[in-house]
């Protein structure tokens, strides 16, 4: 089980005054909510490695708290994760994803405690979005995030939000074991273990990490800059064949920016990261384009391209090192919310080849159901996704919303 290793007595205070806070308002709003899930990963071809399965089922159960008083300036809100796999003890974990009172007044916003906080604009990967670690067991794409506990202060003003992020304790990414797929690994037997990771701070864990992003927008272009020092969330792996890797402490650099011209959206993020083992310059850019309401149908049909690229080349964890990436987007603006996007990652250099459905649709009105397929094709030995060359997959997901 992984465990969540954060000062928790700071969380125990921060439930305590928010209880007494309840005590003393004249008016309280709670909400409880609870999501329940069940899904079945079925890869079409046998693992690499000795004990892989091809179909893994899980659950999962998510329980999200929230208060509200004094008349909405102050608020506390939990979200707690939990999912039980199968066959692979590590995708079987728990992670508090957000547990942090929130205090608004004017244009004045604190929060002090575990929290998830999203940047980036493109579509395919989100180069900037380095505050939270990657829940690495729970999605591919890495858009899932754990809870990182961190003091947030941000300030709205005439020219722009500035936000500034002090994270006094660092999580280490966690990748599937030995009976799980989608992992990298050796066929001597090699598996990942993240506690074997070093770091470059004799600190450790415990090196604070400081973050600083100003956000504006000025008619048609939201943008974003932002500067991060701490540890890095990506482990440093330099040797491909032993996976010898460690936690560095770096400066990073970041871009994001959105262009909207009538029914294009042009996106870029962009990075640059320093420190003692590599100098990194990574981009992405592109172009979205929807054609809304297509015949009268009701139907929106969005083109996406973009262009990706990292000069790390073969040892980037991504892979994406110079690939374009398309794709389609419908969202059918129907009573379910029935969307679907089907895309593919094409590397300009070699004859790696990337493609992925995701679909998900309401159900009642407490239900929705969910696709995801990825599927790898003639992927190069060179490059760092090799090792997942057989794990191409089918998903489907239930999940009921109380």
């Amino acid at each position: 089980m992984q465990q969540l290793r954060i000062p928790m007595i700071w969380c125990l205070s921060i439930i305590m005054s928010s209880s007494l806070a309840q005590q003393k308002a004249d008016k309280v709003y709670r909400d409880f909510g609870l999501e329940l899930e069940i899904s079945n990963r079925t890869f079409f071809n046998d693992g690499i490695y000795s004990g892989q399965k091809n179909n893994y089922l899980s659950a999962s159960i998510q329980p999200e708290y929230y208060l509200e008083w004094s008349g909405g300036e102050q608020s506390f809100k939990a979200v707690g994760f939990f999912r039980w796999d199968q066959h692979d003890n590590r995708r079987t974990h728990f992670d508090v994803r957000e547990l942090y009172w929130q205090r608004v007044k004017g244009a004045t916003e604190v929060s002090v405690g575990v929290k998830k906080v999203f940047w980036g604009k493109t579509e395919s990967v989100h180069l900037v979005d380095i505050i939270n670690q990657t829940d690495a067991v729970e999605s591919f794409d890495g858009e899932q995030k754990l809870g990182e506990f961190m003091v947030h202060f941000s300030q709205f003003t005439k020219i722009g939000t500035f936000d500034v992020f002090v994270m006094p304790y660092f999580r280490k990414r966690v990748f599937p074991g030995r009976e799980g797929r989608l992992r990298p690994g050796s066929e001597d037997g090699l598996v990942i273990d993240s506690r074997d990771f070093s770091f470059e701070s004799n600190a450790e864990e415990w090196r604070p990490s400081l973050a600083f992003r100003w956000s504006h927008y000025v008619g048609v272009l939201d943008f974003g800059l932002s500067y991060f020092n701490g540890v890095g969330r990506e482990p440093v792996i330099n040797d491909l064949s032993t996976f010898n890797a460690l936690y560095g402490t770096i400066q990073q650099a970041g871009l994001d920016a959105q262009l909207t011209t009538g029914a294009a959206l042009w996106k870029v993020e962009a990075i640059y990261r320093q420190n003692e083992f590599q100098d990194i310059l990574a981009l992405a850019a592109g172009i979205e384009y929807t054609f809304g309401n297509v015949k009268n149908t009701g139907i929106d049909i969005g083109l996406l391209a973009e262009y990706l690229y990292d000069d790390r080349d073969n040892i980037a964890l991504s892979g994406l090192q110079s690939d374009v990436f398309t794709g389609v987007r419908l969202a059918f603006n129907d009573t379910q919310d029935t969307q679907l996007l089907l895309g593919g990652i094409f590397d300009v250099e070699r004859t790696t080849q990337l493609y992925f459905i995701e679909a998900e649709r309401r159900i009642g009105s407490s239900f929705s159901g969910a696709v995801e397929a990825r599927f790898f094709e003639n992927v190069d030995p060179s490059e760092f996704t090799y090792v997942l060359r057989q794990d191409s997959f089918l998903q489907f997901s239930l999940t009921k919303y109380f």
